[in-house]
C-alpha cells in the first residue's frame, strides 16, 4: 500500500468478499507466505476511491505487477486493451482454466491480464496444480 491507508474494517470486508482468494489469478492467501495485498483497481493516482467498490484482494505478485496500470497488450492482436476489472467482469468469461492448470484468456481482456500480470508464471501453475490436486481451487 502507498500513502492511503485503507481502514482495517474494509480490508476485512474485501478480504471476506474475495474468499481470501486473489481476484486476479484466483490463488488462495493459504499457504501463502506473503500477506496478499487490499488493491486498488481503478489506481489512486487516476481518481479511484477508497470504497469496497474500487478495491480488491490481490496476491503480492499480481499487486505489484499491475501497479497502477489499468491497460495491457493483447498478445494475440498487438492492441492495447483495458485488463480484468474484478468489481464488472465476471472471472469466467475472459478467463478459463487449461488441462495443467494454465490459464487461458478467452478474450482480448483476458489475455492482456494474463500478459501483464504473468499469471502463467511457473509457480503460479505449480501452485494452482496442487491446490486442483487437493480440489481447493476453484
Amino acid at each position: 500500500m502507498t500513502a492511503e491507508h485503507v481502514p482495517a474494517t474494509l480490508q476485512r470486508r474485501v478480504r471476506r468478499r474475495a474468499g481470501d482468494r486473489c481476484e486476479y489469478c484466483g490463488l488462495a492467501q493459504a499457504m501463502q507466505e506473503a500477506t496478499f495485498h487490499v488493491d486498488h483497481i481503478e489506481p489512486r493516482r487516476a481518481g479511484g476511491s477508497t470504497t469496497l467498490e474500487n478495491l480488491a484482494l490481490a496476491c503480492v505478485s499480481c499487486s505489484l505487477r499491475k501497479g497502477a496500470r489499468v491497460l495491457g497488450g493483447d498478445p494475440a492482436t498487438g492492441e492495447e486493451t483495458r485488463i480484468f476489472h474484478p468489481r464488472s467482469d465476471e472471472w469466467g468469461a475472459h478467463f478459463e482454466i487449461g488441462a495443467t492448470s494454465e490459464i487461458i484468456g478467452r478474450t482480448a481482456v483476458g489475455r492482456a491480464t494474463i500478459d501483464l500480470l504473468q499469471l502463467n508464471r511457473p509457480v503460479a501453475v505449480a501452485i494452482r496444480s496442487e491446490e486442483r490436486l487437493r480440489s481447493r481451487w476453484p
